[in-house]
C-alpha cells in the first residue's frame, strides 16, 4: 500500500478538494482507496454524508497514535492507497501523517503568504525524510502571479536537495466546490472539464512519481478517461521555503 498525506500550515490551501479528486481518480485507475480525515473540521465526513456512493469511505482518525496503526490494518486489508487530508498547521497527527507517508503533498496557492506558509510543512517532510512535491493549487490560468511562484518554488533547489512541483497547476474554478456540494469529485460531477483533466493529469504524475501505475481497466460511476493525458513535466523546488520571497 502506498500513502500520500496532503498538509501545509496555511489553511484554504484545498487539501480536502484536492484528497478528494485524487482518490475519485485512482478509483478510476483501478486502486482500492481509503480516505482518512485527520481534521476535526470533518470537511471529508461532511462529503461523505452527501455522497450518492459508499466508495471512498472516509476514516476519521485523530489520534496520532492512531495513525501508523490504522495504516498497517488497512494495509493488511488490501487496500492499495490511502490518501490522509490533514487540518492546518502543526500538529501532532500531522507529524504522524508525514512520518509515516510515502509522499508529502503540499498545496499552496500562487501567493506570498501561501508560499512563505509552507517552511514549517516542508521542514517536517525533510526531518522524516519523506518524498514531498508542491501542489499550485487555486491558480489563476495564467498570468505574471502564477510564472513568479512558479520560480521562486525552483530558483534555489540545486543548492540543496532536488524536489518537485507537481503538474499540472491546479485553476480555480468554480468546478470544484460545486462538485464537492454535490457529494462528488470534480471527475464525477463535470468528467470532461478542464478541471477534470488536470486532477486526472496529476493523478498521473504522481503515478509516475511513487511508480503505482495498474494496468487495471475499471468503470467506475460511468466516468470515462480522458482520451490524451495532459503531459507532466518536472519543476525543482527549494531547499527552504523561506527563500521563497527572497
Amino acid at each position: 500500500m502506498q500513502t500520500i498525506v496532503l498538509a501545509t500550515q496555511k489553511g484554504g490551501s484545498g487539501k480536502s478538494t484536492l484528497a478528494i479528486g485524487l482518490a475519485l481518480a485512482a478509483i478510476q485507475a483501478g486502486h482500492t482507496v481509503r480516505l482518512i480525515e485527520t481534521d476535526s473540521q470533518g470537511t471529508l465526513s461532511n462529503w461523505q454524508s452527501r455522497r450518492p456512493y459508499a466508495e471512498p469511505i472516509v476514516e476519521p482518525v485523530y489520534a496520532a497514535g492512531d495513525v501508523e496503526q490504522r495504516l498497517q490494518s488497512l494495509d493488511r486489508d488490501g487496500v492499495t492507497l490511502t490518501i490522509i487530508d490533514t487540518a492546518g498547521g502543526v500538529s501532532a497527527a500531522t507529524t504522524s501523517a508525514i512520518r509515516h507517508a510515502d509522499l508529502c503533498l503540499i498545496p499552496a496557492r500562487p501567493s506570498v503568504a501561501d508560499i512563505e506558509a509552507t517552511a514549517s510543512t516542508l521542514g517536517l517532510a525533510r526531518a522524516w525524510h519523506t518524498p514531498f512535491a508542491y501542489v499550485l493549487n487555486q491558480t489563476p490560468i495564467r498570468g505574471q502571479r502564477l510564472t513568479n511562484a512558479a520560480n521562486a518554488l525552483g530558483e534555489e533547489a540545486a543548492l540543496d536537495i532536488s524536489g518537485v512541483v507537481a503538474t499540472p497547476f491546479i485553476v480555480m474554478r468554480n468546478d470544484h466546490q460545486d462538485a464537492l456540494s454535490a457529494g462528488l469529485a470534480v471527475n464525477e460531477y463535470a468528467p470532461t472539464s478542464k478541471s477534470a483533466e488536470e486532477i486526472r493529469g496529476l493523478w498521473q504524475w504522481i503515478e509516475a512519481k511513487l511508480g503505482i501505475a495498474l494496468a487495471v481497466e475499471v468503470e467506475h460511476f460511468a466516468v470515462e478517461p480522458p482520451e490524451a493525458p495532459l503531459p507532466t513535466v518536472l519543476i525543482e523546488t527549494p531547499a527552504e521555503a523561506a527563500a521563497f520571497v527572497a
